[in-house]
């Protein structure tokens, strides 16, 4: 990560010699950084860093969809133009490594008092068992031996994936404070003082404040970092379908001004799973099954040397620099999927499964600690010391819902493939005339998709992304979808993060 420490310096030297800051509002001509007017501060900045892991993937438009036969006959990769900002994402798949590291903070923080909240985040290792094969070994190995180190992780399912990217964004902001001298380094934290990044912004983080930043209010004292600052860096998150396929593209290294030379079929040119390179042609591109029973060739010349998975960083990357887009393991996205996405989303940033939130605040409006908290399946839902989430609402008159024009409910995963406005007499037992929930803006029927009984469609079923080390190479066409409940896991789906580029999409370089 690009060091923010002479930043910091600067900002602090900003502020301490902030009368004499000569700086003024282009709209009213009074005096930023000044105590004498009230402190309103303007700090210097630059850019968002980079975060550890991540390259920057430049936005823009393309084809999203089907660019192969519909061999399955879904229709459910329809072609449309949309347009991707840019984003930050993983150079490659999470590893086994990088999880083990995740499980051990969560063990150390939570396995004295909460040990649920760390089982809840370990990986199934049985979903390597197959009745018909002997695949013990990676149950007992696969996940925690060196040998599989840099092998990306499996037996994940998007709930834990998720949940990892949330660890991970406190994990960096919190190193980027120690970092910089702002906070202390707690060698041992606890359910009560571990950092997460929203406690810390609404002032309620219980950890020690080595150098807090100077602050000229009139009322003088010192201050925490705050958003305006731009030290935090965004949440990571799983990609969106749009921008995981978009990534794995690559088309950036295949135009030439803002002609697209040759549509790709895969994440490289050709329509071949081999290089054409004459320094490695006929090597396999990546790691997927090429025939019945061949996972990966012959002794003494294996196609693609992977049997199972293999090292995160093998083969090559694509023009963006990322690894195994294609093969090895296929990958969650955040979007919720529906078979008529690609005709509903929006042109920019497409993307389904917004439940907006809001956080929750007691009545002198200071917000709320969470304490663990389970659903009804017995499922952990919150852990100590997150600041707690609630869906909007139309009975919360803050909401102010019924005063909105872009949204009128928090749940909208079902907008126009599901919900009351798009069903229709007679389909799975819904009607116009049955009753409907304004607080979530679905029917109380089943309504258009009868869960477990004519389809495995819900609100909990997700997408993922890419062929893997067991599938044809079909799948590893970057337009393809699959869908997985979010509780499930496999021994073939794994997972990357991103994170939103704010500010402009090409960066100071540019």
């Amino acid at each position: 990560m690009k060091t923010l420490s002479s930043k910091l310096i600067l900002f602090s030297g900003i502020l301490i010699l902030a009368s004499c800051s000569k700086e003024r509002s282009p709209v009213t001509a009074w005096e930023y950084n000044n105590t004498k007017n009230g402190g309103f501060e303007v700090g210097p900045y630059e850019e968002q860093e980079t975060g550890p892991g991540l390259i920057l993937v430049e936005g823009g438009t393309f084809t999203m969809g089907r660019a192969e036969q519909d061999v399955t006959y879904d229709w459910n990769s329809i072609p449309r133009r949309v347009t991707v900002s840019s984003f930050y994402m993983d150079q490659t798949e999470v590893r086994n490594l990088d999880y083990l590291e995740y499980i051990h903070w969560t063990s150390r923080v939570f396995g004295a008092n909460f040990y649920d909240v760390v089982k809840k985040a370990l990986p199934d290792t049985l979903v390597w068992r197959d009745r018909l094969a002997f695949n013990e070994p990676y149950v007992e190995y696969y996940l925690r031996h060196p040998s599989y180190r840099d092998y990306p992780v499996v037996g994940v399912n998007w709930l834990q994936a998720s949940d990892f990217c949330a660890w991970r964004t406190d994990r960096v902001n919190e190193f980027i404070l120690i970092r910089e001298g702002i906070l202390e380094h707690t060698p041992s934290p606890t359910e009560n003082d571990y950092f997460n990044t929203d406690q810390y912004l609404a002032g309620k983080w219980q950890g020690t404040v080595v150098s807090p930043i100077p602050s000229i209010d009139p009322n003088g004292g010192d201050r925490l970092v705050r958003m305006e600052d731009g030290i935090f860096l965004p949440r990571y998150r799983l990609p969106t379908e749009a921008e995981w396929e978009f990534a794995a593209y690559g088309l950036v290294g295949n135009s030439v001004g803002e002609r697209i030379t040759s549509r790709r079929l895969y994440p490289w040119n050709t329509h071949g799973t081999r290089n054409a390179d004459e320094k490695y042609l006929g090597q396999m591109m990546g790691n997927y099954q090429r025939s019945n029973g061949d996972m990966m060739g012959v002794a003494g010349s294996l196609n693609d040397a992977g049997d199972v998975t293999t090292p995160v960083y093998s083969y090559w990357p694509n023009d963006y620099g990322l690894y195994n887009m294609a093969g090895n393991v296929s990958e969650w996205v955040m979007d919720v999927y529906r078979p008529l996405s690609p005709e509903d989303k929006a042109d920019f940033r497409p993307f389904r499964g917004n439940v907006f939130k809001t956080q929750m605040r007691d009545v002198d409006g200071i917000m709320i600690n969470d304490t663990i908290k389970y659903d009804s399946d017995s499922n952990i839902v919150s852990i100590p010391g997150m600041v707690r989430w609630r869906d909007v609402s139309v009975t919360v008159a803050d909401d102010n819902l019924d005063e909105r024009r872009n949204y009128k409910y928090a749940d909208n995963i079902n907008y126009l493939d599901g919900d009351i406005q798009s069903q229709a007499v007679g389909l799975s037992g819904a009607s116009w005339s049955e009753p409907w929930d304004a607080t979530t803006g679905k029917a109380e029927s089943a309504g258009m998709y009868d869960y477990s009984a004519t389809s495995m469609i819900n609100d909990k079923a997700h997408v993922y992304k890419g062929g893997s080390w067991k599938d044809r190479a079909y799948w590893m066409v970057p337009g393809t979808r699959r869908f997985l409940d979010e509780r499930q896991s496999t021994a073939w789906i794994g997972f990357r993060c991103a994170m939103v580029r704010l500010g402009s999409p090409q960066g100071l370089g540019k």
